[in-house]
């Protein structure tokens, strides 16, 4: 049973694109299910049944032979560039035991000059048996002549090796930063390798940065890898001012096809230039919006780092941490 069709042509116009025979999923109580859409100057223009949908003539016309037809997803909460950056270094994604993990990084370790960083990003021990967090030492093995630096894929862990901790000058003497840990073994007290969310910045400033063609391959990888998963629209959960400006700049020049939600991270710099600039709605042809300042306030429960009111039931030593100061939330 079909409801009355939305119509936004007359029967007698023509439309670009008729889809039909198909199970329509409207997401619209009054009229749930549908047989057939029009489109016409990329505009869904028809949305109703055969019977009513042969009324227009359509320049092509797709029979659907009752596959199901949603409306366009989106991804509520990406980071767009980290997930191009895992596309084009060392892809940890799908690693599901820790000698997986490892196996990927010593394939990488034979491909890369001595001395030349190894990066990359995606991994989570979650569901390794054990489940535990990767190491320096076990790092050291199969990568021995590079730094390497492996992000875990909530962006709020990374594990990095030997070489690269001495880049960094991290030893058993060097104190946690303000919203971060530098994770230490218990006994001997040298550092694990593991650093969480602030602590990452220690070594990570010491890898040479992206150029801004990098940068922008980065995005379009991560956009192309979005669109090839099937969402028509993306959230990214956070840029700097210059990422703000280069996907600016990638849309003013048409190169992505995909609508993008962004925040701008805060408090500081980023936030302030936001406000100054104001929000775009609908901006570059309805394929971006920003409207929003993102501000990571704690870690990751993941990781023990989201600040809780009790100790980790696990970890009993840690609580969590804040990232950002009360006091540099004021107006």
């Amino acid at each position: 049973m079909f409801a009355a069709p939305v119509r936004f042509v007359s029967a007698q116009e023509n439309v670009d694109l008729l889809l039909i025979n198909g199970n329509v999923y409207t997401v619209n109580e009054k009229q749930p299910r549908a047989e057939a859409i029009a489109v016409r100057k990329d505009r869904i223009v028809f949305v109703g049944s055969n019977a009513d949908a042969k009324k227009f003539q359509a320049g092509r016309t797709i029979d659907l032979g009752g596959k199901t037809v949603v409306p366009g997803l989106t991804d509520s909460h990406c980071h767009i560039f980290g997930i191009g950056e895992r596309e084009l270094t060392l892809n940890l994604e799908g690693t599901n035991t820790l000698m997986d993990f490892l196996a990927k990084v010593s394939e990488r370790a034979t491909k890369t000059e001595p001395d030349k960083w190894i990066t990359g990003r995606g991994w989570i021990e979650t569901f390794w048996k054990p489940p535990q967090f990767p190491t320096r030492q076990d790092l050291d093995k199969v990568a021995p002549h590079n730094p390497v630096f492996l992000t875990r894929v909530d962006g709020h862990a990374s594990v990095a090796n030997s070489a690269a901790l001495a880049l960094a000058k991290i030893d058993q003497s060097t104190p946690n930063p303000f919203g971060g840990e530098i994770l230490k073994d218990k006994q001997t007290g040298e550092a694990t390798g593991m650093l969480l969310d602030n602590a990452q910045d220690i070594v990570e400033k010491n890898i040479p940065k992206p150029t801004v063609a990098e940068r922008e391959q980065a995005l379009l990888t991560g956009i192309n890898r979005e669109l090839s998963l099937g969402w028509c629209e993306i959230q990214n959960a956070g840029s700097h001012k210059g990422d703000v400006d280069l996907i600016k700049r990638v849309y003013f020049d048409a190169k992505a096809r995909i609508r993008l939600v962004n925040c701008v991270y805060g408090p500081g710099e980023d936030a302030r230039n936001f406000l100054s600039e104001g929000a775009i709605i609908d901006g570059f042809d309805h394929h971006f919006t920003q409207r929003t300042i993102k501000i990571v306030f704690d870690g990751a429960l993941g990781s023990r780092g989201a600040a809780l009111l009790k100790p980790y039931s696990d970890v009993p030593e840690t609580s969590g941490y804040f990232t950002e100061k009360p006091e540099e939330l004021k107006p």
